[in-house]
């Protein structure tokens, strides 16, 4: 029954999961060990192609607690999420004020915005407030939409405002964590806005 309710995009990726479900324990954390290391330094998409299958990878680690079982060495600059004890790669999305940083293995808060460094704290929240607000027009009710002239023409406009914050953060806002993070990635995509990674030209 579970499978039924899933949505097409969720068992296409269930069957790219395939392979790693295929790995055995110590072949897994050798894989994502090595990864890790050249996902080191940089600012990352979530949609690049490389961190889908990390994803993937990770998902089936924890499933298995792989990290728990030190079957292989990350590199020596990642630390602990707080979270699972996997290595610590963060997710930033647009609800990062109220999520922090989402850690890449369980889903769960890595690094919650109150305990990142101060001096990122005043960026993101203007950047965050900003992005908010454009959202906010996907999700404008039956009386906000009909007092506004153009609905559509509002609606494309928050699109557009959302593309050049996404933008921002990946190419301005995002490098200054690499000071404090090994390496962070970014969500960058809106569904509710439909803005899409081919969309966001760095």
């Amino acid at each position: 029954m579970a499978e039924e309710s899933e949505s097409p995009l969720d068992r296409l990726w269930s069957e790219y999961s395939v392979v790693f479900r295929g790995f055995d324990d110590l072949t897994l954390a050798r894989w994502m060990a090595q990864t890790l290391g050249q996902l080191q330094g940089r600012v990352w998409r979530m949609s690049h192609p490389l961190l889908g299958a990390y994803r993937l990878a990770a998902q089936v680690s924890h499933d298995r607690q792989i990290w728990l079982q030190r079957l292989a060495t990350p590199p020596a600059a990642y630390w602990e999420a707080p979270c699972c004890r996997a290595p610590l790669l963060p997710l930033f999305t647009r609800d990062v004020k109220e999520s922090g940083l989402v850690c890449q293995h369980c889903g769960d808060t890595a690094a919650p915005f109150e305990e990142l460094p101060v001096e990122l704290q005043k960026p993101i929240t203007s950047w965050a407030d900003d992005y908010s607000a454009a959202h906010a027009v996907a999700h404008w009710d039956d009386r906000q939409r009909k007092s506004a002239v153009n609905y559509d023409r509002a609606y494309e406009d928050a699109a557009e405002q959302a593309e050049q914050l996404l933008v921002y953060a990946g190419s301005q806002l995002l490098p200054r964590f690499l000071e404090h993070f090994p390496a962070i990635v970014w969500e960058d995509q809106d569904e509710c806005l439909e803005v899409r990674p081919e969309d966001l030209l760095l």
